[in-house]
């Protein structure tokens, strides 16, 4: 198996933890620098990660407020 990037690893674990009902649809997920603090890592992986999770619609991102579940994830 090849190796996993860390923003991969965290974009599954976002996921995860979205399906088993830790962030429920129409919540928001923990801010940027949360999330940086929480995986220890710098803001652009957070920032590919959120990415991932943004293509798969499974998040979007209201620019300055924040980043939501959406109420219906991989629908577009």
């Amino acid at each position: 198996m090849p190796p996993r990037y860390r923003y991969e690893e965290i974009a599954d674990d976002l996921q995860s933890r979205i399906e088993a009902g830790e962030f429920p649809p129409g919540s928001r997920l923990p801010s940027r620098r949360e999330l940086t603090a929480h995986y220890d890592v710098t803001a652009p992986v957070i920032d590919r990660a959120m990415q991932i999770l943004r293509v798969k619609g499974i998040t979007e991102t209201l620019a300055g407020v924040g980043v939501y579940v959406r109420d219906t994830p991989g629908e577009s």
